[in-house]
């Protein structure tokens, strides 16, 4: 397994922990990759035509779910794509077998796998895989983040006007008025650039690595956050909610751009 070789200094308590995690992300991008490019891939909708499923989504979590169940039985699941397992008990692993599905379904090459670990709530720590990029991020509450082996911090990046950040849009942004839209109308002319990569995980990870300034998006989901977030928190990055009504709504940004960005998402809509 190549990823293990990336496997840093941490807690005793977590080796065992984070080795699983990047056997499972590492069997996750191999399913991926298996499919990618390829011709006929088998897909489908869920939610609306915005919200898209493949054969590699349903594979590789089929992959991450049996050798949870396997090797740590006691412990609950929250999964994109089969729903919630014992999600009471201490520890809890948080899946998104392929974040970035329609990147991945459209042959664009940012998509990741993303595996969390909580315990009591709280994510211990966090894995994004992309496997066509070749880069792994991870993250151990208290230890730090890295990529590829290689320690990661945030940008330190002080004036808005030369940030580039990130951003999305939700999923039902054509039946809720709520949609971003205006967001990013404000934020697009204070910044240098604006990015939509597709994949809520890589976002938060390439904040964590300094290559983007800042990222904010609404209503995402648990999966889609929870590695991403302790990894960006772990590398610098301030993360905190920006809404309580829709769903998870956040934003990710260095510390010297955090105010000039909650002003503009928060404070200028009231």
């Amino acid at each position: 397994m190549k990823l293990i070789k990336y496997l840093p200094d941490v807690p005793e308590e977590y080796k065992t922990l984070l080795t699983a995690a990047l056997t499972m992300a590492e069997s996750a991008g191999d399913i991926h990759m298996k499919y990618f490019r390829r011709s006929g891939l088998e897909q489908s909708t869920k939610l609306n035509d915005s919200d898209v499923v493949t054969i590699a989504d349903k594979e590789s979590e089929a992959a991450i779910l049996s050798y949870i169940h396997e090797h740590f039985p006691t412990h609950g699941i929250i999964s994109e794509e089969s729903g919630r397992e014992h999600e009471g008990r201490e520890w809890r692993w948080v899946v998104d077998p392929l974040d970035g599905t329609t990147n991945f379904a459209m042959g664009l090459p940012v998509f990741s796998v993303s595996i969390a670990l909580e315990c009591n709530r709280e994510t211990v720590l966090g894995v994004v895989y992309a496997p066509y990029l070749d880069e792994c991020f991870y993250a151990v509450k208290g230890c730090g983040a890295w990529l590829n082996g290689s320690p990661i911090h945030c940008s330190d990046k002080a004036e808005l006007s030369k940030a580039v950040v990130a951003t999305g849009m939700p999923y039902d942004r054509n039946d809720h008025p709520d949609n971003n839209l205006a967001e990013i109308c404000r934020v697009a002319m204070r910044v240098r650039g604006i990015r939509r990569m597709g994949s809520a995980a890589m976002d938060l990870c390439y904040t964590a690595a300094g290559f983007l300034d800042a990222y904010w998006e609404l209503n995402l989901n648990r999966w889609d956050v929870a590695a991403g977030q302790l990894v960006a928190a772990e590398a610098g990055v301030v993360v905190e909610p920006i809404r309580t009504d829709r769903n998870h709504s956040l934003l990710a940004s260095n510390p010297e751009l955090y105010a000039a960005m909650r002003q503009i998402l928060v404070d200028d809509r009231q």
